[in-house]
Formats: structure tokens, C-alpha cells, sequence
């Protein structure tokens, strides 16, 4: 993707057939390794690098950013290139490397990537998600394989290709390393883009997070769908479970579930029935939490239950909330919701928006 731009190639590879999609999988993601004569076990130095970060275990609630800040230090030394450590919040730091350009005037160019990666459920993956391991056909099994530590590896090979054949460009190239994306970079970029240090890179063009591509196409997406993470919250009646209680907060919940449920249900079937939809093209929800309740034999007076919405650029949002509003009505009363994550600035108003 970023070795497009400045007119070579590089390859780390793309996902299996069938693994690649617009949302990631929950399962093990591979990534097909360029093959190369050179480097440890036969492999090409950067893929090399490659599981090394792999095995740095950034994952969230509690990720490891010390060890990813000292992987990118490292590499900006070995590369020479300008390091930057801002710390936009308590152990949450923004990691700058940076080509400088021979005309400082313009404006630069930004190549941004996360450093966290979502949790595992290890007991599912065919192989340890932090080890890397490498099959014999060349898959790498790890998290954060590609969403998105292979972006950051092939911004940084892009460089060090570029810089040890000679060239020279008139702006400036800044790559940023951020934390907290995977939960909504509230601690992260939300944070960076406020502060002083953002404004001073200037940067005039960005690229970010992308999809795995298995060929060498250079895919461009000119429209994404909104990610709304959305907690919804009953009450009703409590006492104790050896009675009929009516009224309570899980019978109104279950309302509402099987309401969003049933949608997800349609979408899928529009999808699955119409060849020519992507997945990208439809709204896909999950439900991904469901909390209440305190003992086997008392019935809970508040209950919640959180979905991950992924909504089609052409959905109207303000429409899409009233939808919302009105499963949570039809439930009864004492039933709500609300954004864990509130969506992109604007979002009510818009028929479109990036997430």
C-alpha cells in the first residue's frame, strides 16, 4: 500500500482466501509471508521483524506499549530516522518516526497504524496468537497479523527499501505508532490530535488502516461503515427467583435483543441472497456483552446487554437511532441505551460518515 506511493512494492502478503473481510474475524487471522533466500530460517529479514512485533503482546484490557515503544525506538536507530515519544495520557504514548524531507515547506506525509491489538480467546486458535508461528506454506498465526501490525512492517520496510536505494523526496514522511484504537483511541489519536506535536507534523496526506490484500493490488475504498458500539439497559421489578415476577428487567432485555437480533438475521439474508453486495455494503451487528445480576436465587433489577453495530455508509444514522429508540420503547418501560462509543461528529445528521 505505502510503497505504492512512492513507486516500489513490498509485500508482507495479504489473508488466506476466506479469512480477508471488512470486519475481523474473532478467530485466528493469518497472513501469507514473502519468501525470500535471506534471513533467519529462509525468510526475508522483514518478515523476520514482522513476527517479532507479532510476539509483543499489545493486547487489550492491559497491552504492553513499553516493549512496542522500545521495538520502534529500536528500529528508528537502525533506520535513521527521527524518533518522537509524545505521552498523551499516563503510559499511553504516540510513537513519531520521521524521513525529513528536503522541502520543509510543504506539507508532510502521515503513515499512521495502531500498536494494540483486540483480546484472544486462545482455547480457539490452533496455535499460541503471540508466538508467530509459521507454517510450511509460508502463514503466519498471530494476533494483530493484520489488523494491523503488517501495515506498520510495511511502512517500515518501505523506508529502509527507499532510503538504501538513495532516494530523496521533497516532503516529509512521518510514521505514527498509536495506542488505545482497538478501544476507541479515546487515550490515543482523540488525545494526539489536540496537542501541539500533531499540528507541528503538518502532514498534508495520510494513509491508516486498510484491508490485507493476497495480490499485488493497490485497493482504494472511498467509503466506510460507522462503528457504533451501543449499551442498551433495562429495569423492571426484583425478588426472589422462586417466584413469578413480573415486569423484570431480563424479560424486557430479551425484548430487545431478539428485535436486534432479527435484524441482524435480515441483513445477513440480504447479503448472503444478493451476489452482488459486499459485506461492507451491509450492517452487521454482534452481540458482545451481557451483564446482571448477583446471586443464582435473586432476581436482578437492572440488566444490560452491548452489540457492536457496524452501520452501511448508506444508512440514514439519525433514522438508524430512531430505530433503536423505538426497539427499547416497544420493550416497555424503564428500557435504554446509550453510545459506549459515540459516534463520528455529526453522525446524527449525516446519511454517510467515516467511523
Amino acid at each position: 500500500m505505502v510503497a505504492a506511493l512512492f513507486g516500489c512494492w513490498f509485500r508482507v502478503g495479504g489473508a488466506r482466501p476466506g479469512v480477508s473481510g471488512p470486519v475481523m474475524p474473532v478467530g485466528p487471522i493469518t497472513t501469507r509471508s514473502a519468501m525470500a533466500s535471506e534471513g533467519r530460517e529462509g525468510e526475508h529479514p522483514s518478515v523476520t521483524l514482522f513476527r517479532q512485533y507479532l510476539r509483543i503482546r499489545t493486547v487489550q484490557p492491559k497491552p504492553d506499549y513499553g516493549a512496542a515503544v522500545a521495538f520502534l525506538e529500536e528500529r528508528a536507530r537502525q533506520l535513521g530516522l527521527g524518533c518522537q515519544k509524545v505521552e498523551v495520557a499516563p503510559g499511553h504514548v504516540v510513537t513519531i518516526l520521521t524521513w525529513p524531507g528536503t522541502n520543509p515547506r510543504l506539507s508532510s506525509i502521515l503513515l499512521n497504524s495502531h500498536t494494540d491489538v483486540v483480546p484472544v480467546f486462545k482455547e480457539h486458535w490452533s496455535h499460541d496468537p503471540f508466538e508467530a508461528f509459521k507454517d510450511a506454506e509460508g502463514y503466519i498465526y498471530a494476533r494483530g497479523a493484520q489488523d494491523m501490525k503488517c501495515v506498520s512492517i510495511q511502512y517500515l520496510e518501505a523506508v529502509r527499501r527507499l532510503k538504501a536505494e538513495g532516494h530523496h523526496f521533497p516532503r516529509t514522511i512521518h510514521m505514527t505508532f498509536v495506542p488505545d484504537e482497538e478501544v476507541g483511541g479515546h487515550q490515543g489519536m482523540e488525545l494526539f490530535v489536540q496537542r501541539p506535536e500533531f499540528q507541528a507534523l503538518r502532514a498534508g496526506f495520510a494513509l491508516d488502516e486498510g484491508l490485507a490484500n493476497p495480490t499485488d493490488a493497490f485497493t482504494v475504498f472511498y467509503s466506510e461503515r460507522s462503528p457504533w458500539w451501543v449499551r442498551v439497559s433495562s429495569t423492571g421489578k426484583p425478588g426472589h427467583s422462586s417466584c413469578f415476577i413480573e415486569d423484570t428487567a431480563a424479560e424486557k432485555l430479551h425484548k430487545v435483543v431478539s428485535s436486534i437480533l432479527a435484524f441482524r438475521e435480515k441483513e445477513r439474508q440480504r447479503l448472503q441472497s444478493n451476489p452482488h453486495l459486499k459485506a461492507g455494503a451491509v450492517t452487521s451487528v454482534n452481540l458482545t456483552k451481557l451483564e446482571g445480576g448477583v446471586a443464582y436465587n435473586v432476581v436482578p433489577a437492572t440488566m444490560s446487554a452491548s452489540f457492536d453495530f457496524r452501520v452501511a455508509p448508506d444508512v440514514d444514522l439519525k433514522a438508524f437511532e430512531e430505530q433503536l429508540q423505538g426497539w427499547c420503547r416497544a420493550a416497555g418501560e424503564g428500557v435504554t441505551f446509550e453510545f459506549a462509543q459515540e459516534p463520528h461528529a455529526g453522525a446524527r445528521d449525516l446519511p454517510c460518515c467515516h467511523g
